[in-house]
């Protein structure tokens, strides 16, 4: 169950629509999305630095559906056991809201005001401050007046303003790059070939656990395991979700012994209407299913209106260079 998205970005099971629509227009629209970031960065000023704070990036390549969020809540979480002050700094996708802002989980704004995935993870992460504006600098700043001393740039491979110590890449073996191409025929922000910008490439491990091949001399390895606050086994379920890789929720039910009988799926970061919400529920009580959805799209809906699975990460190689290269290798806090 694959979106037209998937089919054409990530054609390994189905190359049909991938290669029906590999037009000379997209071929076209992708080599000028080529040449408008490389203009970006030749005109981009030069990184400015925030004193007194370590910075570190967690960017991809491909536009979403790699695992990012999910990284991030782990590094926050990993850099307050060694006892930082952590903030997170994040542009707010698809946010109704232009104004800057600040908050922790002690007083979550609505998702239309900071977006679903800094609410995500401040509600994950209680004690990190969550900044989200278009200006990360300006939130660096802010930040720091605070008293954060460990800064954490969601989605920032390709920012240039705020320097960073480290640039760590997601990369999800599952599906790699997809086709290679760049947007729109593709789903790549940049060629793989960027990542010898990068100070450590995070391998999401496929489902199988097979390792890959190296992309990077600074790697490690890490299962995303996802877990229903209740057990799916044998349970009808109905999928729904606003993801970039919605075929990724449908499999992890599945993982889970669930049946998936029905799926809605809508864009990446997707308000839902009421209207909305209320075919899904007449659907699943025609399917005499339950709705099952992402952490990140619970963000976006009624309380209580799906199961929303939980991802969590284990680390399965690589832990004492993630550990140097984030500068925490002291000992942990109690």
């Amino acid at each position: 169950m694959r979106s037209w998205l998937e089919r054409l970005w990530y054609p390994q099971a189905d190359r049909a629509l991938s290669h029906a629509l590999a037009t000379p227009g997209l071929a076209i629209a992708s080599a000028l999305f080529a040449g408008a970031a490389a203009a970006h960065r030749l005109l981009s000023p030069g990184p400015q630095t925030i004193e007194g704070a370590r910075v570190v990036s967690i960017g991809n390549l491909n536009v979403g559906g790699a695992g990012k969020t999910p990284v991030v809540i782990f590094l926050a979480q990993l850099a307050q056991q060694h006892g930082k002050r952590v903030a997170v700094l994040s542009r707010g996708h698809g946010r109704a809201s232009t104004r800057p802002l600040a908050f922790d989980a002690t007083a979550l704004p609505a998702e239309p005001e900071c977006g679903d995935e800094p609410r995500l993870i401040a509600a994950r992460c209680p004690g990190v401050r969550v900044f989200v504006g278009a200006d990360r600098l300006a939130s660096a700043r802010a930040a720091r007046a605070e008293g954060c001393d460990w800064l954490l740039l969601d989605d920032g491979f390709q920012h240039r303003r705020l320097a960073r110590d480290v640039d760590l890449v997601v990369v999800d073996d599952e599906v790699l790059f997809g086709t290679g191409h760049r947007l729109p025929w593709g789903p790549l922000r940049e060629s793989p070939a960027a990542l010898s910008r990068a100070s450590l490439v995070w391998r999401r491990a496929a489902a199988d656990g097979s390792p890959r091949s190296p992309l990077h001399p600074h790697e490690l390895r890490a299962a995303h395991r996802v877990r229903a606050p209740q057990s799916l086994q044998g349970q009808r379920v109905l999928v729904l979700t606003g993801i970039a890789r919605p075929s990724s929720v449908v499999q992890s039910a599945e993982l889970l012994g669930a049946r998936v009988v029905a799926t809605r799926f809508f864009s990446d970061h997707h308000r839902f209407t009421a209207a909305q919400l209320a075919e899904v529920e007449a659907a699943a009580r025609a399917h005499q299913a339950i709705v099952v959805t992402t952490e990140k799209d619970a963000q976006r809906l009624p309380a209580g209106f799906a199961l929303a699975l939980v991802v969590e990460i284990e680390l399965l190689e690589g832990q004492p260079g993630l550990l140097a290269a984030l500068g925490l290798e002291g000992r942990r806090s109690a």
